[in-house]
């Protein structure tokens, strides 16, 4: 088994896109992320502070944009208006989850969708669906941009993904379906589950369940990406996941910090059968800010002529 290294090839597309922002300064353009954060959910300042440095970081120009846990929905609406006629902000990030009182579906809609850079709007959504890859979702961009930097073969694959959220499941499934793959997604009322997964040349986990695909999931020689990020918060659950090793360390991380990440795969007994298997951490994780900061040069080129989309449009 060998271990598909997110940590890598994020790496490596930050390399790229610092290398074509240094490029765009010479033309004076700087590509711009507003990120937004209502409340004060632990996670979420965690996720937006390291988005704002990794912006930093390669040179993009970055505003973390905090709002009270009380803002309302049309106050939101009054700031993403506002974001999105200033022409320094060529991304808009509204960081998930939102306070209860809001309606998160309005205030994703109400994103210009050329600074949509995550890929949410129902705009990018239909261009993605007809074949036009404008601005993608970025953690399934991101796992695409893992299997083709390690050149795993998805034209005639069997693939399945487990899970069909509007996040990561259904913008995998096209994306995988553009570039040729036989796609079944799977859900939580899919009859025989293991059976299905098991005809899979590529599994792609993604339902969010710790450590549920085992090795009864996957054929000989398959590739398995795990998008799950769980928090495991029990040593019982730790020891059941990881009972040969990695045990010690997990237990240590678990008393540290009271968790520890565990993907929607159990490790151990996939690791037996499959040919390639992404890590959790270290997997699927970094390539999520990765892309982002992709997909924000991305509109920032496309809204000034300076790019045109992939065109995927299946052929047959």
């Amino acid at each position: 088994m060998q271990a598909l290294n997110g940590t890598l090839v994020a790496g490596v597309i930050r390399q790229g896109v610092a290398a074509r922002v240094e490029e765009l300064a010479g033309q004076g353009i700087r590509p711009g992320l507003a990120a937004v954060l209502v409340g004060e959910n632990p996670a979420s300042k965690v996720y937006v502070g390291s988005k704002v440095r990794t912006c930093q970081s390669l040179g993009l120009y970055s505003e973390k944009i905090e709002l009270a846990a009380e803002t309302t929905t049309e106050e939101l609406l009054r700031l993403v208006e506002e974001l999105n006629h200033r022409e320094e902000i060529d991304g808009i990030l509204i960081q998930l989850p939102l306070p209860p009182q809001i309606d998160a579906r309005r205030i994703l809609e109400a994103v210009d969708p050329a600074k949509d850079v995550d890929g949410f709007h129902a705009n990018n959504v239909g261009r993605l669906v007809q074949g036009e890859e404008w601005l993608v979702p970025c953690t399934p961009a991101g796992v695409i941009e893992m299997l083709e930097h390690y050149r795993i073969p998805l034209a005639g694959a069997q693939a399945v993904v487990i899970g069909r959220s509007d996040i990561v499941g259904k913008p995998m499934a096209m994306l995988l379906l553009h570039r040729h793959a036989t796609v079944t997604i799977c859900h939580s009322r899919t009859r025989d589950l293991p059976a299905v997964v098991r005809q899979a040349d590529l599994i792609i986990a993604a339902i969010g369940r710790p450590a549920m695909v085992t090795g009864d999931y996957v054929r000989e020689g398959a590739v398995v990406v795990d998008v799950g990020m769980n928090k495991v918060t029990t040593p019982e659950e730790v020891r059941r996941i990881f009972p040969d090793r990695d045990h010690a360390s997990r237990l240590a991380e678990l008393a540290q910090r009271g968790y520890t990440l565990v993907g929607d795969v159990e490790p151990r007994s996939v690791e037996e059968r499959a040919s390639w298997l992404s890590p959790v951490p270290g997997g699927v994780g970094p390539l999520t800010i990765a892309t982002l900061m992709k997909n924000t040069l991305r509109a920032a080129q496309l809204r000034r002529g300076l790019g045109r989309p992939a065109s995927l449009a299946p052929r047959s």
